[in-house]
């Protein structure tokens, strides 16, 4: 799962519209126009057509800086601008981890609730094993959140934003 894809499932979860991801990505500093957050969620024709297994390919790529950005305008949209200086994320090694974190804190959700959303998807693990997705990277705890997660975690969104 690349970063469109994790884009496009969002936005369909949080039933954002192109005018709202606008507004998102401009709240966290990043100036988009409609076309460049539509290239970012369309796949490239010739792409779209095939019926193998390759990954999706979307008109424009969008980065892990680009992820992260929206990702702080969905906290800054959810609960207010903080008063605190935002701290550089740096390099992103594990975007799943970091998209996990960050929809934590934009939402206000707790480790039940994020427990919920993956079992409304049919994914159960425990609350040490989200903690340990949910940990800082270079913790002795740490573990990688994999694209099932993710996906499901997307998922779990959409059946309880979406209803």
């Amino acid at each position: 799962m690349n970063n469109n894809d994790r884009l496009v499932r969002l936005r369909y979860a949080l039933s954002l519209t192109d005018a709202d991801m606008v507004e998102v990505f401009k709240m966290a500093g990043k100036e988009m126009t409609k076309p460049e957050v539509k290239e970012m969620l369309a796949k490239k024709v010739e792409n779209a057509r095939k019926e193998t297994h390759t990954p999706n390919i979307y008109v424009r790529d969008c980065d892990n800086e680009t992820l992260d950005t929206f990702l702080n305008g969905l906290i800054i949209s959810q609960r207010g601008k903080s008063d605190k200086e935002p701290q550089p994320t740096g390099e992103i090694k594990y975007m799943n981890n970091v998209l996990l974190k960050k929809m934590k804190i934009a939402l206000t959700l707790t480790s039940e609730d994020m427990l919920e959303i993956l079992d409304s998807a049919g994914v159960r693990i425990s609350n040490s094993e989200l903690s340990a997705v949910l940990r800082k990277e270079g913790h002795r705890n740490f573990k990688e959140c994999g694209d099932r997660y993710a996906r499901n975690f997307l998922k779990g969104l959409a059946l309880r934003y979406r209803d």
